[in-house]
């Protein structure tokens, strides 16, 4: 459970971040687990972590969204709170983003990239995504990890941009439909979570071919 880890990320994201000027949003959707509640008696020690709880919503990829729409900042960046993605990489990301990247996707699949803990039908699931992608989008097929949830975007890339995932692969409805010249791919291992769960049913499946599905159709 997010709730469990929130304050132990709190911590670790502001002390790979110091000398930069940044804030954290922390995104609920009235989750049992008792995440915000977390968030916010943690947050009090910091300054620049805001928490928002949306009522009656559950929904990963709208969550984004609607950081992305709250976030003060040009630089947005997109990670989950349950460790899976670390928070050391985050400056490493931003820095690309200073080199003048668009976008920088922490990727499990380009060298030096990896995943740990997954079963043979996650692995499969997840490269077969990647793969149906490919194949739909093949202009976008130097995009080796187009189904990460761990990403930095410039606020400039999606601005006036109409985004409307289904489920929660949002920077596939970035790439598609985002303005941006230059993207580049750090590795990252993903790691099974430090606490909580992960499942990958059938209807994880099924609204991701519909979303991609309905991109392709709208180009």
């Amino acid at each position: 459970m997010e709730g469990m880890n929130i304050c132990s990320l709190l911590s670790r994201i502001e002390e790979v971040m110091q000398g930069y000027d940044f804030e954290i949003l922390v995104v609920d959707d009235d989750s049992p687990d008792g995440t915000a509640e977390q968030a916010r008696k943690c947050g009090e020690n910091y300054g620049n972590v805001r928490v928002y709880v949306r009522k009656g919503v559950r929904d990963l990829g709208s969550a984004i969204i609607y950081g992305f729409k709250k976030a003060g900042g040009d630089v947005l960046a997109v990670m989950d709170a349950d460790f899976q993605h670390p928070p050391e990489l985050l400056p490493v990301m931003y820095e690309k983003v200073l080199e003048d990247a668009d976008i920088v996707v922490a990727s499990r699949y380009v060298e030096g990239g990896s995943v740990e803990g997954w079963s043979f039908y996650r692995k499969l699931c997840s490269r077969i995504a990647i793969l149906i992608f490919h194949f739909l989008f093949p202009s976008l097929r130097f995009v080796k990890d187009p189904v990460s949830g761990f990403f930095v975007v410039k606020r400039s890339v999606i601005q006036g941009v109409d985004l409307n995932p289904i489920g929660f692969k949002v920077l596939v409805e970035i790439l598609v439909k985002g303005k941006y010249r230059r993207l580049v791919e750090v590795p990252f291992v993903f790691s099974s979570r430090k606490a909580g769960s992960s499942k990958l049913g059938l209807g994880t499946i099924l609204r991701y071919l519909y979303h991609v599905l309905l991109l392709r159709l709208k180009l």
